[in-house]
């Protein structure tokens, strides 16, 4: 087994020391370290430090959590008034080549595999530009065998043709293939790190491309460099020490954010779920308060972020996220692949708790005095 820590020989090494930051920052990090006194210091400052984050983040806050919610109410609407944007994910395939033992997609689990051609990639975009939506996320499983990168670039064309904004989920890739792509019309990428600790992330990824873990971890600054205007953070919540991951994701975007002032920085909050097929792992349970909490704690270290909460959550608690510090929202979702106009070709990613429609999470949000956006980019 190869070490998880080196490159692989197709892999691009850049020059950066983010990694380093961050891995040191995570071990230096103790939540149980913070008091009460300094929770409310970190909720008096104007703009928080890495230290204020990370009282936020520590078990001495939760007793501040109305406080936190109020404080991250503020930020949003600061910054995005009472906008929330919408989207929705769209699977291309679902192959795979790692063994990353938590995840459906796995290459040793035994799922239903396919792939969608260029005419089933036309009729699901129909399907979900129909439902009024102008951005999507194309998604796959890391396979370049069976999901090439000019197969994800022809997806990219054909979703521009559809939708004002197009990002990716896919494997990570090399600044030359990240700019390629967005020549073919992608806006912006979304890698999880899955979690930032080193020694577990090597024990829950066995095998493929995957498996290595700095190379995951560079690949939004890789897409910044190959042109991309916007990218993406999160960590499952759930495989590794829940606080000190999401301590490590707010420090990698922040950190990511001013070496590159320009770039546009978003947030995901996944928890792990249940999967099809799946290996049996230790996790951490991270309760719908403490994601909150985390949530709160993002929204006020980077204000100016977007940030999505997952359909793996209830719609109750999507719902009241949006009210206070979430600004995207998916709708109309199908994690199998292809499944937006018809039944899905094949199987899911994993199991989603808000199957609600396009028309049925509009109108939550106007109930909740919001309003929704299906797009604010216009191209000249």
């Amino acid at each position: 087994m190869e070490d998880h820590m080196t490159y692989l020989p197709d892999m691009e090494e850049i020059d950066s020391d983010l990694l380093t930051h961050v891995m040191d920052a995570r071990e230096q990090y103790r939540a149980d370290a913070y008091t009460a006194v300094d929770v409310r210091r970190a909720l008096a400052r104007e703009r928080l430090t890495i230290e204020d984050y990370g009282a936020l983040l520590s078990p001495a806050a939760e007793p501040f959590l109305e406080e936190m919610a109020a404080r991250a109410k503020k930020e949003t609407r600061k910054y995005f008034g009472n906008s929330v944007y919408f989207f929705t994910p769209l699977y291309l395939a679902n192959y795979c080549e790692n063994h990353c033992v938590y995840c459906g997609f796995n290459c040793h689990n035994q799922i239903h595999r396919a792939r969608l051609n260029e005419e089933e990639m036309r009729r699901e975009m129909a399907a979900i530009k129909a439902s009024g939506l102008e951005e999507i996320l194309l998604l796959t499983g890391e396979s370049r065998a069976q999901s090439d990168v000019q197969y994800i670039g022809r997806a990219c064309e054909i979703a521009s043709e559809y939708f004002r904004v197009v990002g990716l989920e896919v494997y990570p890739m090399n600044v030359d293939e990240y700019a390629y792509l967005h020549r073919c019309g992608a806006d912006y990428v979304t890698v999880f790190q899955e979690t930032y600790d080193s020694e577990r992330y090597g024990q829950l990824h066995l095998a493929g491309h995957k498996r290595i873990y700095p190379y995951r971890f560079y690949a939004q600054e890789r897409a910044i460099r190959g042109g991309m205007r916007g990218v993406g953070f999160g960590a499952l919540l759930g495989l590794a020490d829940a606080r000190r991951d999401a301590f490590a994701t707010g420090l990698h975007a922040h950190l990511l954010q001013q070496k590159y002032p320009h770039a546009e920085i978003a947030f995901s909050c996944p928890r792990i779920r249940p999967i099809q097929g799946g290996q049996s792992i230790s996790t951490q349970d991270v309760s719908e308060r403490m994601l909150m909490q985390i949530i709160c704690a993002y929204r006020i270290f980077l204000p100016f972020a977007n940030l999505t909460v997952s359909t793996r959550e209830r719609a109750i608690f999507r719902d009241a996220v949006m009210g206070v510090a979430g600004t995207k929202i998916s709708a109309g979702v199908a994690v199998g692949v292809g499944g937006h106009q018809e039944e899905a070709k094949g199987d899911e990613q994993f199991e989603i708790a808000d199957g609600r429609s396009v028309e049925e999470v509009y109108q939550a949000m106007v109930e909740r005095g919001l309003q929704p956006v299906m797009s604010d980019s216009i191209y000249v």
